[in-house]
């Protein structure tokens, strides 16, 4: 694989238009901002998927985008995911940044031979000759109450595949630099945009990036244990390390930020400083990525932890019905209670 946004052109030239460097917006509206940026900056960006255009996506993340760069650049395609795929590897083939939207996560998986058996190997399978900068921004997660097939969390399916770069914003900030970056990579890179946070407001600098799209992040100090996540719960983990705190103890929390490559270093030092690691994602533990980080962290800290690594995760069944959703999910307790049995291990001192 190449090395990401080192050896494509810089993401770094916002919108002329009046909105200040520093302005507040909602996470989808920043996607929206980091795609509009990347249409004017580049003239062979495009963006392709189901209903983006006229009616400004599901979730209206490109709204008003086909109106300002036109139909060629902002496509309206077919009800066909392979084939938005597959249209998207031939146009990187001959030198277009295409950016495709899958509308649902759990519709990804007509297009999952494409990416898997196409798109994540065509730059090895030409000794590096070919490459193929495509961005897949899929909308995962759950809680938003919707039906089968609509909050799925299929990461762990796509990270087992080398070749791809994945990503998983969680703040508007991050979402706007993340978009940015991961279409400026020379790699296909796919991009997990968290739905139940779209509405999330936050500062975005829209002239100084976030830090490298594909590093982990220390998002708040602690000494006595660390909460490690991504994209949805990285909030929720912010709670519950602020309930932990009123409680008395000290809880850091660790945005993983980049599925694959995955900064393992970062989290593993983390670990090794607090001697306690909880990782939580909304995918089921079984088989989950937390599984992937808990055997890095215990190959790297195993004499630095005082505890095994521990999972918060959705449960080993189908996404349940929307009323149901609530248990499925990791939430504060959840993560609360798995801090508690972290600590009720020795001290690593004491082992």
């Amino acid at each position: 694989m190449s090395s990401g946004i080192s050896d494509a052109k810089a993401a770094t030239t916002p919108q002329e238009d009046s909105v200040p460097a520093v302005t507040t917006l909602p996470l989808a509206k920043a996607i929206n901002r980091a795609l509009s940026d990347e249409l004017a900056a580049e003239p062979k960006t495009l963006l392709m998927g189901e209903d983006i255009g006229a009616l400004g996506g599901v979730f209206r993340v490109t709204d008003g985008l086909q109106a300002r760069f036109g139909t060629d650049r902002v496509i309206d395609s077919p009800l066909a995911e392979s084939g938005i795929i597959g249209t998207c590897i031939g146009l990187a083939m001959r030198g277009y940044r295409p950016v495709a939207e899958i509308q649902f996560d759990g519709f990804v998986f007509p297009a999952f031979n494409q990416i898997t058996t196409q798109l994540a190997k065509i730059h090895n399978r030409t000794d590096g000759a070919v490459t193929v900068p495509v961005t897949i921004r899929l909308p995962y997660g759950g809680h938003i109450g919707s039906i089968e097939h609509h909050s799925e969390s299929p990461e762990a399916l796509f990270a087992h595949t080398a070749g791809l770069r994945i990503l998983a914003p969680s703040s508007p900030h991050d979402a706007y630099w993340m978009t940015r970056q991961a279409i400026a990579s020379a790699d296909p890179v796919i991009v997990l945009e968290p739905k139940r946070r779209y509405w999330l407001k936050g500062e975005v600098d829209l002239q100084n990036p976030a830090p490298d799209a594909f590093t982990a992040q220390v998002l708040r100090e602690g000494t006595e244990a660390t909460l490690a996540t991504y994209g949805p719960l990285v909030p929720v983990a912010l709670a519950a390390a602020e309930v932990a705190a009123d409680q008395g103890r000290s809880v850091e929390v660790v945005d993983v930020r980049s599925i694959s490559p995955l900064d393992d270093e970062t989290i593993a030092r983390s670990a090794a400083k607090t001697q306690r690691l909880v990782v939580a994602h909304e995918a089921p533990t079984f088989g989950g990525f937390g599984a992937e980080i808990a055997a890095r962290v215990s190959e790297r800290a195993y004499h630095r932890l005082a505890a095994p690594v521990l999972r918060v995760g959705g449960f080993h069944m189908p996404y349940p019905p929307s009323g149901q959703e609530h248990r499925y999910l990791p939430n504060i307790d959840r993560m609360l209670e798995a801090l508690e049995r972290s600590f009720a291990y020795a001290t690593a001192g004491g082992r």
